[in-house]
């Protein structure tokens, strides 16, 4: 038995590799820089985590998936493999905290979101750290050709140039042009990529045109046993149509980003474990999710683009049992994705008059603001300015590309506090209550600079050291601040924008308008495909798929809409063919017999038998 497989089986029990494994590991083994493309199921994370647990060091992860990042933290504790995830949303504490304890506590995996690479703290760690592996996770970001690029994800070729450890980078969607520019983007020493099979024969593909979608919905989630997701662009869409689900007997729920992080948590959870059986969401439900016994994903919207249906879709029937991915179509939906696809690309004018009005928003002046982080109310800034949601939003996102700014959404604020009195005149405040002190003593102990700004504190270890619940403790801080003693800001949920550089003159700043050509240009030929798919009734569903990524199939599936449909219509000829000459009348009522089981076209079938 290999190394390899000894690891395999010591943590996690496993005999054998799943295909394409191992070839990854031993490339990986071997020094070489890697891209891994395999599909969504296709167990990703033992490609990384078995080398890592190989070498001496610890493997830095870069994912942007802050769900999936303390799951799989959480998984390898659980198997007795220390690991630490860094993520937006963390104090300098916290972050400074962790990066120590990675460096200096034996720890074998090091989890960072992708914004934490450029910063000077984890900067200042690099060389401490003794990185075996840099571990891309959903590399695709980093190519400009990609669906879902982020500029963050750029600091890692950067960081190759400080760090000479071997790269594994992994991804479920990417085409091969997608495939070449991460290779380059991370800066390969030379160009290795290996791919797994993406055909799902377990998976069947159906594409329906319909009005009536949400009582198509009720007939799938009423004909299909297990679990399913059900996807959405729109969050009261979700809301709606979980409380139909529900009122017509069926187990659901509903989840997306406007939820509190707790909310989203016991969601999640619960349709993980069956009590909850359909989940209704949008695309920020599912990432990173290892659920095998999902029967059906079903897609209410059109999806943006082929690679993110695959990939979402590819979230059924992980256990390789009979799976349905379904998408519900009419012609709106066409022409609403069309629309999305042309406001996702305002005027570059536009997007420079947004980015001025931002730091008029934030009253920041000329030459100032770099490294600001700001908490960002998109309503209120549109109301205030008198723009529209959908293009102020798609400006700010064009401004990340561009490098500008990050743009963070949904992340947990932490709860911050200054402490208003004077140091030396703290102990003669006289306060009700002796838990005020003490929490008032461990601020003090715990946060320099806490009498002179607002510090992040944490409430997790504010809460444990007191022994009190965090409810106890943020009606203790709530309580300092009306005797006047502390400012407190509670944590909540929200957006994020980091300033890049300081404010630029009008006319001073640079879009990338070649670069903005070809990212609408690639936008717009994304949803195109995603028409063409919909359309399609004579070529094999996953056919289409594979060969967008640039994989060939051997055989028609047999199992997708058009494959069925072809082989009803094969069995409708068959049994009209004796029918050729006869009388029309007796025609028609052998068609019309439910018994003879005949598609509802047979007629035109049987017209265009004549006409041959």
């Amino acid at each position: 038995m290999t190394q390899a497989q000894q690891i395999l089986r010591e943590y996690w029990g496993y005999d054998s590799f799943r295909p394409m494994q191992e070839e990854i590991i031993s490339a990986a083994d071997s020094g070489r820089d890697v891209l891994a493309i395999l599909p969504t199921g296709g167990g990703k994370s033992i490609c990384f985590q078995v080398p890592a647990l190989m070498k001496d060091g610890l493997a830095l992860v870069v994912t942007p998936l802050i769900a999936l990042m303390k799951d799989q933290v959480q998984n390898l504790e659980e198997r007795g493999i220390k690991a630490i995830a860094v993520h937006a949303g963390m104090s300098r504490q916290q972050v400074d905290l962790a990066l120590n304890n990675a460096a200096y506590g034996d720890c074998k995996f090091l989890y960072l979101s992708p914004e934490r690479l450029g910063t000077a703290l984890f900067r200042s760690y690099v060389d401490v750290l003794n990185i075996n592996y840099i571990v891309v996770d959903e590399a695709h970001c980093i190519s400009q050709w990609g669906y879902d690029f982020r500029p963050d994800y750029l600091s890692i070729g950067k960081l190759r140039e400080s760090c000479d450890a071997p790269v594994i980078a992994l991804t479920a969607t990417a085409t091969p042009q997608v495939a070449d520019d991460i290779m380059e983007k991370l800066l390969f020493r030379e160009k290795l990529v290996l791919k797994g099979n993406f055909d799902r024969p377990e998976l069947s593909y159906i594409v329906r045109e319909c009005e009536d979608k949400c009582g198509q919905l009720l007939g799938i989630c009423n004909g299909v046993q297990g679990s399913g997701i059900v996807y959405m662009r729109s969050r009261k869409k979700c809301e709606e149509y979980a409380a139909v689900l529900r009122q017509e007997g069926v187990s659901a729920s509903f989840y997306h980003a406007g939820l509190s992080a707790q909310l989203r948590s016991d969601r999640q959870e619960a349709w993980k474990k069956g009590t909850i059986r359909v989940m209704v969401c949008t695309n920020a439900f599912g990432m990173g999710i290892d659920k095998p016994d999902v029967r059906f994903v079903v897609h209410c919207d059109l999806p943006e683009s082929p690679e993110a249906y695959f990939q979402e879709a590819g979230r059924a029937g992980r256990d390789g049992k009979r799976s349905y991915a379904i998408l519900l179509w009419n012609s709106t939906d066409v022409k609403r994705l069309r629309q999305l696809t042309g406001l996702a690309f305002p005027s570059l004018d536009y997007i420079e008059d947004v980015y001025h009005k931002l730091h008029v928003f934030y009253q920041i002046p000329y030459e100032h603001g770099m490294g600001r982080q700001l908490k960002f109310d998109l309503v209120a800034f549109c109301k205030q300015f008198g723009l529209s949601v959908a293009s102020a939003r798609n400006a700010i996102i064009y401004l990340e590309r561009s490098e500008h700014l990050s743009y963070n959404e949904a992340v947990d604020v932490n709860t911050r506090v200054r402490i208003n009195v004077e140091r030396s005149r703290l102990y003669e405040v006289d306060l009700p209550e002796p838990r005020m002190v003490e929490l008032l003593e461990l601020l003090m102990r715990r946060y320099s600079g806490i009498f002179s700004h607002l510090v992040n504190v944490e409430e997790d270890w504010l809460a444990a050291s007191m022994d009190i619940s965090i409810p106890e403790l943020r009606q203790l801080l709530y309580r300092l601040s009306l005797e006047h003693v502390i400012h407190y800001v509670p944590g909540e949920r929200s957006d994020v924008i980091t300033l890049h550089h300081n404010h630029l003159v009008k006319g001073n700043l640079d879009l990338q308008p070649e670069r903005y050509r070809m990212l609408k240009e690639k936008d717009e030929s994304r949803a195109e495909a995603v028409v063409d798919y919909v359309h399609e009734t004579d070529r094999c569903r996953p056919r289409v798929l594979l060969e967008y990524f640039g994989q060939e199939m051997e055989n028609d599936c047999g199992t997708c809409d058009v494959c069925r449909g072809k082989r009803n219509r094969e069995s409708a000829r068959e049994k009209l063919r004796p029918f050729l000459g006869a009388d029309l009348e007796e025609v028609k009522a052998f068609i019309a017999n439910p018994a003879n089981a005949l598609p509802s076209d047979a007629m035109e079938i049987y017209r265009e038998m004549l006409d041959e």
